[in-house]
């Protein structure tokens, strides 16, 4: 059961990075280059995260 739930998980992720991949590309790079892109969109998730709870307010924000 948890190996379904994880395969379901997975492979969209990974048709997604594999069909931005050149023709002649592995199996092994696109899992590479799917780590790199999981990484990134962890970054990225957690500077929104930083940016939407964060003590630092924009100006527009602050009321005078």
């Amino acid at each position: 059961e948890e190996v379904q739930q994880a395969a379901e998980q997975f492979f969209p992720l990974f048709r997604i990075v594999n069909s931005r991949m050149p023709t002649n590309a592995t199996t092994e790079d696109t899992l590479k280059v799917m780590e790199t892109v999981c990484n990134l969109a962890h970054k990225l998730r957690a500077e929104e995260e930083k940016i939407k709870f964060g003590f630092n307010k924009n100006e527009s924000t602050i009321e005078s």
